[in-house]
């Protein structure tokens, strides 16, 4: 018709193969993932890190032997600077089980994670056995706000009765009923004494580390018990 255009064929054609050219194949380009050592290499910071988190998970888990460690090695002073006699090797506390003034059956390991402050004597309580226990009481409240890291603890022999006046002086204290021949296994006297003569120390890992001479001198021994708890107080913490 006149007046119209038109284009020759082959020019359409070749539009569309400039813009969209398919008669090309459809190529994708694949590209690898970096190495997990390169990925490091290429973030040093990120190393660290991980090489902390690790040192800490691992001082976390031998948290407990390296206090136990610390408390007989580096807080021990020299023989002369000590009241009490620092037992080596430390004996840890046996597999035994106490009875309680309710009559309860409580395992003796179930005291562990406390300083303990120890005293055993048979249950009617003569005049040493009072004693023992006012002292005890005194010197843990003397402690102040560390006394919560220390239990003041009769190990009773003999009668498995408690008098009730006894029931009640030791109210705050941790009774337990327990046969002397099986404390024996445990916690020693110094030779020519006898088991009730002392005053013992248990550490928060179960050991006794410590025995304090018959007839102790209260101020000495607070001495001992502050020196202890101050050294400790790092890693040791109130309540179980």
């Amino acid at each position: 018709m006149s007046g119209s255009k038109s284009s020759p064929p082959g020019d359409a054609a070749d539009v569309a193969t400039s813009h969209g050219r398919p008669d090309e194949p459809l190529t994708l380009t694949v590209h690898s993932l970096p190495l997990a050592g390169e990925a490091l290499a290429r973030d040093p910071a990120a190393t660290r890190m991980g090489r902390w988190k690790m040192l800490l998970i691992l001082l976390v888990c031998a948290s407990p032997v390296i206090a136990s460690y610390f408390t007989y090695y580096v807080i021990r002073p020299e023989g002369r600077r000590n009241y009490g006699e620092l037992i080596d090797p430390q004996r840890p506390m046996p597999e035994l089980v106490g009875v309680n003034a309710e009559g309860q059956s409580v395992p003796l390991t179930q005291l562990r994670n406390q300083w303990l402050f120890i005293s055993v004597a048979d249950s009617a309580c003569d005049a040493q056995c009072e004693s023992h226990l006012y002292l005890q009481r005194q010197l843990r409240e003397g402690l102040g706000r560390e006394k919560d890291r220390m239990d003041w603890v009769w190990l009773r022999t003999g009668s498995v009765e408690l008098p009730e006046r006894l029931r009640r002086a030791t109210e705050t204290a941790v009774v337990l009923h327990l046969d002397e021949a099986q404390i024996s296994r445990w916690l020693v006297p110094a030779p020519g004494q006898q088991l009730s003569d002392h005053l013992y120390v248990v550490d928060p890992l179960g050991n006794w580390m410590m025995r304090f001479p018959a007839n102790a001198d209260p101020a000495k021994v607070r001495r001992d018990l502050d020196r202890l708890l101050r050294a400790s107080s790092f890693w040791d913490r109130p309540g179980r």
